[in-house]
């Protein structure tokens, strides 16, 4: 089975866009990859503790799905050069650098992992 290092999907987070916002957190991802799907999102980690999936979010062009609604029949989809917004219900980050963690089942390739550091930016 082909694997994708994580250094390489660490290109998905858009440096600086991690910030609090007013129900939590969120960050965005962009696909400068190529075009590809997961039928499963794993629960985010802040700095090694878990989110509950139905406590994270994705929005993509005005709709929002909760990570614990994706499916084989309702995908998360990162098409090329587009950008969606990971967004956290119930969950601040305390200022300072925080390592997020995000993994997805993706067909052919099984479960892909990465993360990354940033600083919590202000709005």
């Amino acid at each position: 089975m082909v694997s994708v290092p994580a250094f390489l999907l660490r290109r998905l987070y858009v440096k600086g866009s991690l910030r609090n916002s007013g129900t939590g957190f969120e960050f965005e991802l962009r696909n400068r990859l190529g075009s590809g799907y997961a039928y499963g999102l794993r629960p985010l980690t802040v700095d090694g503790e878990e989110i509950d999936s139905d406590n994270t979010f994705f929005e993509l062009e005005s709709e929002r799905t909760a990570f614990s609604e994706v499916s084989r029949d309702r995908t998360f989809t990162l098409a090329m050069n587009r950008t969606i917004k990971i967004d956290v219900v119930g969950v601040s980050l305390d200022d300072g650098p925080r390592k997020i963690g995000m993994a997805f089942d993706v067909p052919g390739l099984g479960a892909l992992r990465f993360d990354f550091t940033d600083v919590v930016g202000s709005d």
